[in-house]
């Protein structure tokens, strides 16, 4: 198991970027990456609420660790600190013990020198069957289209 910490300024006030961490329209926009198509199946955002995720891949190359082409993840939320931060305990739903177990995830938010928000995510006992690199440039593509989706102002500050 390993741990991985990705971090991006986003050009929005931390309100704004918390209310996107916990919004399922928002979740299923922005926590994609590029290549995958997303699905919130349930999303119950307060403190000990549960949730569960897919993200399948657009083309049938992609191989998933839930089904041939998807990842299906579930969880709770851990902790809440408005405006600051988003603890989520979470794991992959497959039979393969390589790429099973719970996983934290936390989301870090700052006030950015200049404006805008520090987004740190850290992924704390990822399975070793998941590549690092794979997990790494997830999380910064799920966070360039977080970027994206404030930055435009198409989500509600």
């Amino acid at each position: 198991m390993y741990v991985t910490r990705v971090s991006r300024r986003v050009n929005a006030p931390r309100a704004a970027v918390y209310r996107a961490l916990l919004d399922p329209d928002a979740i299923a926009r922005w926590r994609v990456p590029d290549g995958m198509s997303g699905q919130v199946h349930e999303f119950d955002a307060r403190e000990g609420g549960g949730f569960r995720v897919s993200l399948t891949y657009d083309a049938p190359v992609g191989t998933g660790k839930s089904g041939p082409h998807t990842d299906t993840y579930h969880g709770r939320f851990a902790e809440l600190v408005p405006d600051e931060k988003v603890v989520e305990v979470l794991e992959f739903e497959t039979e393969d013990t390589a790429t099973a177990g719970v996983m934290t995830m936390t989301t870090t938010l700052t006030d950015a020198e200049g404006g805008g928000t520090d987004v740190l995510i850290v992924h704390e006992g990822v399975p070793d069957a998941v590549p690092a690199g794979d997990n790494e440039t997830g999380t910064r593509l799920a966070l360039a289209n977080l970027a994206r989706l404030l930055e435009a102002d198409e989500h509600p500050r």
